[in-house]
């Protein structure tokens, strides 16, 4: 099983979503800011050296807001998704083919990974408490 964390950043009522390369597996479908853990980081390194990577930012992450576990053809992750806050910076454009931030009412004008399914359910059922 590979071990994948992402970061829920908000700002305001809206959360932040990437875009996934068109040549990545999953290409063109939106996701939470993230990737695979590498061998010895715990999952908040993880989480902060990811951020790093892909937007340029660092991100604090916080408490777990949801974990699941998703079966795709080509392999089985437990994402863990944080509640992860931007004390600085702005997002920047270094590996997604497009970000956006989106209130929870907008959620299905986009269409997600299959493993943010069950994420996505989860804040659409809750009134969200803005960290």
């Amino acid at each position: 099983m590979t071990e994948v964390v992402a970061a829920l950043i908000w700002r305001g009522e809206r959360f932040l979503i990437c875009q996934r390369p068109a040549h990545k597996a999953r290409g063109l479908l939106w996701e939470f800011a993230g990737g695979k853990l590498e061998p010895g980081e715990t999952m908040t390194q993880a989480l902060t050296r990811e951020c790093q990577e892909e937007l340029g930012v660092t991100v604090i992450p916080g408490k777990i807001f949801f974990q699941t576990v998703h079966e795709y053809a080509d392999l089985t992750i437990r994402l863990t998704l944080f509640h992860s806050t931007l004390p600085h910076g702005e997002p920047q454009l270094l590996e997604h083919n497009a970000l956006r931030w989106i209130t929870v009412q907008e959620i299905d004008q986009y269409p997600f990974c299959p493993a943010d399914q069950a994420i996505l359910q989860k804040l659409k059922m809750q009134k969200p408490i803005f960290p």
